[in-house]
Formats: C-alpha cells, structure tokens, sequence
C-alpha cells in the first residue's frame, strides 16, 4: 500500500518557518506534490552512494538531521527504494534535511516575488516564478523574466539597492520586520539624500577645478556607505518602533528619523 502524503497543513507549516508571510492554500498543495516529486529524485541518488559505499549494504544510510515528520517521510521514502531493502534512521533524517533546504530555498525565492509584488501573501503566482527562478518551471514569456527583475534605487558606481535588501537587513541588523512601505520610503529617502548632496556639490564646491572631480569621489563614497546609512536608519527605527510597542517597522518611523543625523 502507498505510503500517505504530507499532509498540505504540515507542509505549509514547515515552509511558514521560512517566510514572514501567509501561504495561501493552494500553495500549500502545490508544496505537497513539489516535495514528493523532489523525494522521486532524491532516494535514487541517495541509494545510489549508500550502494558506492557498500555494495552488500540493505538499508538506505545517511546522517543528518532535521524536523519534519519523521515517520511519513521515512514511509514515503521506502515507496521510492527499489535496489535495497530498507531505509535508515540516518537516511530518514539525510532525506528530511534536504526537504527542509528545499523548501527554504522555494520559499524565499517566492517571498521576493511576493515583494515585488507588494502583497504580503505568497501565490501560486509567486509559486511559478520562484520554480523559474530555481529551474524548475519555464517562463510563459518575455514579460514574465521582466516581472522579476526587483526594482531598486541605483548606487552610483555600487549597483542597486531593493527592497528585498532592506527587508533581509531591517532582519538581520534591526532584529524587526518591516513593511513594504516603509522599505520603500527608506530607498526614496536615500535617493534624495544623495541628491541634494550632489546639488549642494554643484552650486558650492569652489575647489579650484573641475567639481564633476568631487562629484564621482562623493559617488563612489556613496557606493561604500549606503548599505551602513540604511543600516542605521533601520536600527533607529526599530528602536522608536519598539518604544510604542510595534511589532514592526512602518512608514511612521522613518519619516519621522532625520537621514543626516
């Protein structure tokens, strides 16, 4: 008899762990049959180099660990063997650890579709395009490869900045989420900081020679330092967000900081 599949809410679950955002249910039904088809291509490698090792051996090996259900997994692998006569505890918990990478990867491939999207649930939309994203999936058209280019205020002479890039560091630096607004506004800020830096340049600089001189050495200084002026702003921010008791960073806190300060 067939092993049963994950069930859609463990699933969604195990990949929420991995996202800040909803997944919407036919996510995470897609999740359900995108995990198998994944086992489908794991146990056959992984019998492969359990069988390199020891040719005599009857039980699929690895030694890893991780969190999801044990037991199911370990069924739904057995369904997949076909040249040894059982599955591990090591292979098991090798097999699980995959999985979860697995759906860390897609969920944070889908997460930034969803941001440049602007919505804070993740859908079968988002789904296609991080399967693309992963090779996975094929694009439907040329319109559908310009969707996912995440678009971002420009550092001069450093590439660009996204909201996907504040988001990973208000995250990392300011240990608090933050909106898309607020995200947002917080590049725009930046922007226009940066240019009325190089305005101010232009109508004062009396340096004797040409100031586009000083200008490029301002951007290129910009290049270096906009990732620790985000960084700051994000911390200041989740500080004053903190303070009122908000569990995130919005548009309020950062309109409210001054950008030279």
């Amino acid at each position: 008899m067939p092993a049963k599949p994950y069930a859609p809410s463990h699933i969604g679950s195990v990949a929420s762990t991995y996202t800040s955002m909803r997944i919407a249910g036919a996510v995470k039904n897609s999740l359900v049959d995108l995990v198998c088809e994944e086992l489908d291509r794991l146990v056959p490698l992984m019998e492969a180099a359990t069988l390199d090792n020891d040719a005599e051996r009857k039980t699929l090996d690895d030694a890893q660990r991780t969190r999801l259900n044990y037991n199911r997994t370990r069924e739904l692998m057995i369904d997949r063997i076909q040249h040894v006569e059982s599955v591990g505890s090591a292979a098991v918990q090798g097999g699980i650890e995959h999985l979860e990478k697995f759906l860390g990867r897609l969920m944070r491939h889908c997460e930034e579709a969803a941001s440049r999207d602007r919505v804070s649930t993740i859908k079968p939309r988002h789904l296609e395009i991080a399967l693309h994203s992963m090779g996975k999936g094929i694009s439907s058209s040329e319109d559908e490869e310009e969707h996912q280019q995440e678009e971002g205020v420009e550092v001069q002479g450093g590439g660009i900045i996204t909201i996907t890039h504040v988001k990973s560091m208000s995250r990392i630096h300011a240990k608090m989420a933050i909106t898309d607004d607020a995200a947002e506004d917080l590049l725009l800020t930046y922007g226009d900081m940066v240019s009325e830096l190089e305005s101010d340049i232009r109508k004062h600089a009396n340096l004797g020679r040409d100031p586009m001189y000083f200008i490029d050495s301002v951007n290129r200084l910009s290049a270096l330092m906009a990732f620790g002026w985000i960084r700051r702003m994000l911390m200041k921010a989740a500080d004053n967000a903190r303070e009122r008791g908000y569990s995130r960073i919005d548009i309020e806190q950062i309109v409210h900081i001054d950008p030279f300060e």
